[in-house]
């Protein structure tokens, strides 16, 4: 004979309390007392309880998902598609937005779907998910700054929030992290360790962040005497960090110090100098930017400047949730400050 389904009236009786006591833990209204919240949570796992959500969803007007978008420009063939979504993967940064936003949303019973957006297929597609009510917002992460997908969001009257700010401004709220200090740090931590001869691999440059960090960097060596820094565009990946840091030797054999926008490029730059004899930190110092796993594991360990991107993602969640519940009506911005942390590499 087959079990019953646990009931709301099973919960309630199980907690000690009314149904309608019960029903407001389930659907998350929040002027209920944090002890009987408790109570009746340890009632639903007793009993087994498990909500009809498409019957919550009538009552909260909410799924209980949210769409988490990795969106870019200009992927029209599949291979460029393809590409888009192994570079997605093989980054560290992104499984750290993940983290961020997971840990937001898991104790709420929220749950991500995740979506890519690299073309005006997959843009479309990313909006009539939205639009159909399938999601109750979307979390996006974009890296170009001709990504369309932001504006139009705000004219579709969706909830969305970015991480990092819009290279063009639109009614959206978003994360960031101040980059163009990041780039400062960077600067004077070579400078104050004697270094003199100093270059850059930039990220790409049609990436807002790039260029802010790369700016930050170059105005500070500026006030300190260095008109000109090397500079070799990456793409953000292993392999563009070596090829950056092989044309930045073929040039200038003689520098003492590079600082890498990100620490994959980093680890690669390390790799070259390692092939070249270059000792890490006495012959060439190395500062990297995020302070992913690949700075503790590179050889040496990186010095780098942290972006606490499981932070900022779940405060780009949380901003969500409160667009979501009418909270927050408002756009808003939320800036973190970089922080550096030195390692071995210099």
């Amino acid at each position: 004979m087959s079990r019953q389904v646990p009931t709301l009236e099973d919960v309630a009786r199980e907690a000690g309390v009314s149904r309608a006591t019960v029903s407001r833990v389930v659907n998350g209204v929040r002027n209920v007392d944090p002890a009987i919240q408790e109570v009746v949570r340890r009632a639903i796992e007793r009993t087994g309880y498990a909500p009809n959500r498409a019957a919550r969803s009538l009552v909260t007007r909410r799924t209980g998902t949210v769409a988490l978008v990795v969106s870019g420009a200009g992927a029209s063939s599949q291979e460029a598609q393809d590409a888009f979504a192994a570079r997605v993967f093989a980054d560290p940064f992104f499984g750290r937005v993940v983290a961020g936003v997971v840990g937001f949303l898991r104790p709420r019973s929220v749950h991500p779907v995740l979506m890519f957006a690299e073309s005006a297929g997959a843009r479309r597609e990313v909006l009539a998910y939205l639009r159909q009510g399938r999601a109750d917002g979307a979390l996006v992460v974009s890296s170009h700054a001709d990504d369309p997908l932001p504006a139009l969001l705000a004219e579709a009257g969706l909830p969305a929030v970015l991480f990092a700010r819009p290279f063009r401004p639109v009614p959206l709220s978003y994360v960031d992290l101040a980059h163009r200090d990041g780039g400062r740090l960077a600067a004077e931590h070579l400078l104050a360790r004697g270094c003199r001869r100093v270059a850059t691999i930039c990220g790409p440059l049609a990436v807002p962040a790039s260029q802010e960090r790369l700016a930050g960097f170059r105005d500070t060596l500026a006030r300190h005497g260095h008109p000109h820094v090397p500079v070799a565009e990456g793409g953000f990946t292993l392999d563009s960090g070596i090829a950056a840091m092989t044309d930045l030797l073929a040039d200038h054999p003689d520098l003492d110090g590079v600082f890498a926008a990100n620490d994959l490029m980093a680890q690669g730059a390390c790799q070259v100098l390692r092939e070249r004899n270059r000792r890490i930190p006495g012959d060439v110092a190395v500062v990297g930017f995020d302070d992913s796993t690949v700075a503790a594991t590179c050889r040496p360990p990186l010095t780098t400047v942290r972006q606490p991107v499981e932070a900022m993602a779940a405060d780009m969640a949380r901003l969500l949730d409160e667009h979501v519940r009418g909270v927050r009506t408002e756009p808003t911005a939320v800036v973190f400050d970089p922080e550096l942390v030195e390692r071995d590499s210099a």
